[in-house]
């Protein structure tokens, strides 16, 4: 069997079978197959699509390639949330403590940014000394000692996704279902998830961009879920314009911590809350969502969920002073305001044109291994709906320097639009799909 083969057989549109997939997941986990082909075999799944068989194939090849865990020893149920990634996302940072204060421990392998999403493990490490890269063995000892964990992928843990995941980012390859599918999920089964929420994004922001592509990303993770054995349930959400106000690692965790302080935008503390009680219901905590949405509601309000939060930072080596005092979180230099030329409402506050601008400015990247700059980004003014007065501020550009703050400020300009007429707000939830 040879790679070249395989490359061409998809590319042809024909059918994988499941030695073909693992031969070649193996093959690229060990380094015998190198970058350019596997990154030639991704766009050929790009284009020509995968059958239900195929990428349940490959999501078990990749998390058979490294080890699975079992943590039904460790934990009485192991749930777990999963974004498909969106501009402004950062509500694991929310979600998993308001969880593990209720009572539900949470253990979760995070990635980095990918195009104009941002990353989890880069918004984390924005806080000085906070480790992502935890052994098989601690991730399991954290989880049962603190009862939340948020980590990256270990060697041990599901590595050929790892290298795919890295590869996807700069190839052009992002967007395709088979892919984000056993992507997701095999993370999630070699995790040892028993219950799953999918926060599946839709919109400019998101890699589906209408209602009935999410619809077909869901209904392949949930089905993938299915037949692994694990209760799943996909919440399809809005990516049209950027989750709550501050896109940029610094900046968005500045947010979650005053969301978790009781604060926080209205649209991402009402998110996350609807995403936690999900994930408290899947685990069984309550038997209905409104008791599992008061719960969650009870461990935010009440402060149970930030000092969770403050338990995971100390415990992964982070300076938790930075709950108290934000500032310590890195900060850029320079920040430029874009207004409003008129009088109106906003109409469109478009996700992808912001989080392209914020990855231009250094939060995200641009080729595989770039640096991040955790201190730059964009922070909203104004969510679509809302009534501005000319010369109102839209959004702030946080930046290095002048120069790239100019450019950002010219970038980002056109993603806002205003209308002369009353604009409705853009819904945070358009389906759940069991």
């Amino acid at each position: 069997m040879r790679a070249v083969d395989l490359i061409v057989k998809k590319r042809d549109g024909l059918e994988l079978d499941p030695d073909e997939i693992a031969f070649f997941v193996q093959g690229f986990t060990r380094g015998d197959i190198p970058d350019y082909q596997v990154a030639a075999w991704a766009m050929a799944i790009l284009l020509r699509g995968m059958t239900a068989a195929e990428t349940y194939a490959l999501t078990l090849a990749l998390a058979d390639s490294g080890e699975r865990l079992d943590l039904t020893g460790v934990v009485p149920v192991a749930v777990d949330k999963h974004s498909t990634g969106g501009v402004g996302d950062k509500t694991t940072l929310v979600v998993e403590p308001i969880v593990a204060a209720c009572g539900i421990p949470v253990g979760k392998m995070s990635g980095r940014g990918l195009g104009f999403s941002g990353g989890t493990l880069d918004k984390m490490e924005s806080i000085p000394g906070f480790r992502v890269d935890l052994t098989t063995q601690q991730f399991l000892d954290q989880l049962r000692n603190v009862g939340l964990v948020l980590s990256g992928q270990t060697a041990e843990l599901a590595p050929a996704d790892g290298k795919l995941y890295a590869l996807r980012d700069v190839t052009g390859t992002v967007p395709s279902i088979p892919l984000i599918a056993s992507s997701v999920m095999s993370k999630k089964i070699a995790a040892g998830a028993q219950a799953i929420v999918l926060d599946v994004k839709v919109g400019v922001g998101a890699f589906m961009p209408t209602v009935a592509e999410a619809t077909k990303l869901a209904r392949c993770m949930v089905e993938i879920g299915r037949l692994s054995g694990r209760r799943v349930v996909a919440l399809l959400s809005d990516m049209n314009q950027p989750l709550g106000r501050a896109v940029g690692n610094a900046l968005e965790v500045r947010e979650a911590l005053e969301t978790l302080a009781g604060g926080g935008p209205p649209d991402f503390r009402e998110h996350c809350l609807h995403v936690a009680a999900h994930m408290l219901l899947l685990a069984g905590r309550v038997p209905t969502l409104r008791q599992a949405r008061g719960l969650a509601e009870q461990a935010l309000d009440g402060g149970a969920a930030r000092d969770k939060f403050r338990a995971l930072v100390e415990a992964q080596g982070g300076d938790s002073r930075v709950l108290d005092d934000p500032a310590r979180l890195p900060q850029a230099p320079v920040v430029e305001s874009v207004r409003a030329g008129k009088t109106g409402y906003l109409a469109k506050a478009d996700a992808r044109v912001i989080g392209m601008t914020a990855v231009a400015l250094g939060a995200g990247r641009a080729r595989k291994g770039d640096p991040i700059d955790p201190s730059v980004g964009i922070v909203l003014h104004a969510k679509v709906g809302d009534r501005l007065s000319a010369g109102a501020p839209l959004c702030s550009v946080h930046a290095p320097d002048v120069a790239r703050a100019r450019a950002a400020v010219e970038q980002v300009t056109p993603a806002f639009k205003l209308s002369s007429r009353a604009v409705p707000p853009l819904p945070l939830f358009y389906r759940t799909i069991r």
